[in-house]
């Protein structure tokens, strides 16, 4: 059995859900309902990345998922048995296959559908079902990236702090 190791620097939201050989670094955000499971093969989440709401990680046998550092996987998103590589935005509702690598310093539209064994250059921005690159080497995503993984660990540390209450149903 093996238990998921999750840096104490990390904000987890209560109803996240994280299985098995997962290892989540320093600095990361696993926001409400994501879901984290590693029991077919590992889940390996970088310094700073942010899982939002309602994502789903899980891998494969012999194929891990590894997130790099300061990625951010928008809300709804799905990375299975894939590889995404530093400062990247993942988007919202978008769904990365089996086997697939995402470029560090890329950007995935909302929606997209990355096919199995798709390899994403790195500075890429990727959009469409099936996805495809429509731009590639744009240095202003990699900027992107870095910007919206600073608004979620201002975003983490202000959560930790107990800034934001909760309702409770009193009935």
């Amino acid at each position: 059995m093996t238990d998921p190791k999750v840096d104490p620097s990390c904000y987890v939201a209560p109803e996240a859900i994280i299985i098995g050989d997962v290892e989540i670094a320093k600095g990361c955000s696993i926001w409400p309902y994501a879901v984290i499971r590693a029991d077919l093969s590992e889940v390996r989440i970088g310094e700073g990345s942010s899982i939002q709401e309602h994502c789903q990680v899980h891998g494969n046998p012999g194929k891990p998922t590894i997130i790099g550092k300061n990625v951010s996987v928008g809300h709804g998103a799905i990375i299975h048995a894939a590889i995404i590589e530093d400062h990247v935005i993942i988007g919202m509702n978008s769904c990365i296959l089996d086997g697939a690598r995402i470029g560090s310093g890329s950007i995935v539209g909302a929606g997209a559908v990355v096919r199995e064994g798709m390899i994403v250059p790195p500075g890429s921005l990727v959009v469409g079902v099936p996805a495809k690159v429509v731009r590639e080497n744009d240095p202003s995503l990699l900027d992107a990236a870095k910007r919206n993984a600073e608004e979620y660990h201002e975003l983490r540390d202000r959560h930790k702090r107990g800034e934001f209450r909760r309702y409770k149903n009193r009935t």
